[in-house]
């Protein structure tokens, strides 16, 4: 089964479907901003894949956040509640598939996951 998981407005996430779609990959795509962020999920992102990968620190919602919200990313319970109560705080998209996990879009790895 293969999950995606993002905001759907987001254009990397709307290039990411575009791109499942054009293959014929059946996917599932999770809202998190009407499906919530699944709490056991995201911990395990962040375990697998690193906060630093999955905490975006680039955009909009991080530079308007308070001095004393960044900080609780210093601490791995911290980081976990400021990225389910801040969806937008997650690189996205995120994609489960067959045991692996994309943070981001890079045609090149979803080919590579894909087998195309």
């Amino acid at each position: 089964m293969t999950t995606i998981y993002g905001i759907p407005n987001c254009s990397t996430v709307k290039k990411a479907r575009q791109w499942l779609a054009d293959q014929a990959i059946d996917a599932t795509f999770h809202d998190f901003k009407k499906q919530g962020v699944p709490g056991p999920a995201l911990a395990e992102w962040v375990q697998k894949a690193g906060l630093d990968t999955v905490l975006n620190r680039k955009g909009t919602t991080w530079r308007g956040l308070s001095d004393s919200d960044k900080a609780q990313a210093d601490t791995p319970q911290g980081a976990l509640a400021l990225l389910s109560a801040n969806p937008s705080l997650i690189k996205r998209p995120v994609l489960e598939h067959k045991g692996q996990l994309l943070i981001g879009f890079d045609e090149s790895r979803y080919r590579e996951v894909f087998d195309r």
